[in-house]
């Protein structure tokens, strides 16, 4: 067993087209891994992925994962 699975996650879906958003913005999207249209990924729960989130919170929906 891995010491990290109790670890908080949340589930981050691309929703919306980051077409005519600025770089900035579509660079945070690559960083999540969110790449493509409706892509979902599971990340950690921390401040870091919270600022990238927060930058792009207009292009994704975020759900918590509860495990």
């Amino acid at each position: 067993s891995q010491g990290g699975s109790l670890m908080p996650s949340l589930r981050v879906k691309l929703t919306k087209s980051p077409i005519g958003y600025p770089k900035s913005q579509k660079d945070a999207l690559m960083a999540l891994g969110l790449t493509k249209m409706q892509r979902e990924r599971e990340l950690p729960d921390n401040p870091s992925t919270h600022g990238q989130i927060r930058k792009v919170a207009h292009l994704v929906t975020v759900s918590e994962v509860k495990k």
